[in-house]
């Protein structure tokens, strides 16, 4: 990942299509209690506190494009209307394996603001300009845990269900960093879903592509997995970071 504000940087943002648009008149409260989705104590205890940013919300983005190159400027020139909504831009990346599939992800202070901007109606128009194709997977999450490496220059990201959030991060944080490190990819977030809090979103830097898609498709990171109450086939993704 180039130097981004990133979900692989610090805490600033997501950026989102919808970025391309103004936020409207979206409430300024927030939509629920965002630090119930912290799980237990043994989210902080397992973290280094020197490493980690306080807890704050994003929304993720994921959307295919027609031309990276054409959609990128369109992108850039709207972050005023990202900021006029309480946005602060995170993350920008190119799927591995398909170069025209792009994640965005934008840091909000404000939940209920950042929805609005998503259902505003000018989001359509905004996507269009922007030459997106289909509809876009959009989520909101909860940063429980944040901090890495902000050069990065790819990462994976992971979603899945589980189970039981506690019981998942027992075996998570029995595996290890340094187990992960050893394959190919090293933390940089862990996350909960706001509206779903039994899906689980994971950033990882990738500092060994080979190793890493290996060991996350291997058969012994399936054991674990379903170990840990992980429920179906999680989503996991390569990116190559173009954040500016």
């Amino acid at each position: 990942m180039r130097k981004f504000k990133s979900i692989l940087q610090i805490a600033p943002a997501i950026i989102v299509v919808a970025a391309l648009f103004s936020c409207g008149g979206s409430s300024s409260k927030k939509t629920g209690d965002s630090t119930a989705n912290t799980g237990t104590d043994t989210s902080k205890k397992a973290a280094n506190p020197a490493a980690m940013a306080a807890p704050f919300d994003v929304v993720d983005v994921i959307h295919p494009v027609k031309d990276y190159d054409k959609w990128r400027p369109v992108f850039d020139a709207d972050s005023t209307n990202r900021k006029a909504c309480g946005g602060q831009d995170l993350a920008v990346g190119r799927n591995v394996d398909d170069t025209n599939s792009i994640l965005v992800v934008v840091k909000f202070s404000d939940v209920a603001k950042a929805k609005a901007m998503m259902a505003d109606p000018k989001l359509k128009e905004a996507m269009d300009k922007g030459g997106v194709i289909g509809k876009p997977d959009i989520n909101f999450y909860h940063i429980i845990r944040f901090g890495g490496n902000p050069a990065a220059k790819q990462f994976m990201v992971i979603n899945h269900k589980v189970k039981d959030f506690n019981a998942w991060l027992k075996v998570f944080d029995a595996e290890g960093p340094a187990k992960r490190a050893s394959e190919g990819y090293a933390d940089i977030a862990l996350s909960r879903g706001i509206d779903d809090t039994t899906m689980v979103h994971l950033a990882f830097e990738v500092t060994d592509m080979a190793k890493a898609k290996a060991a996350i498709t291997s058969a012994d990171k399936k054991k674990l997995m379903e170990s840990a109450g992980v429920i179906g086939k999680p989503d996991i993704r390569f990116y190559n970071n173009t954040a500016k």
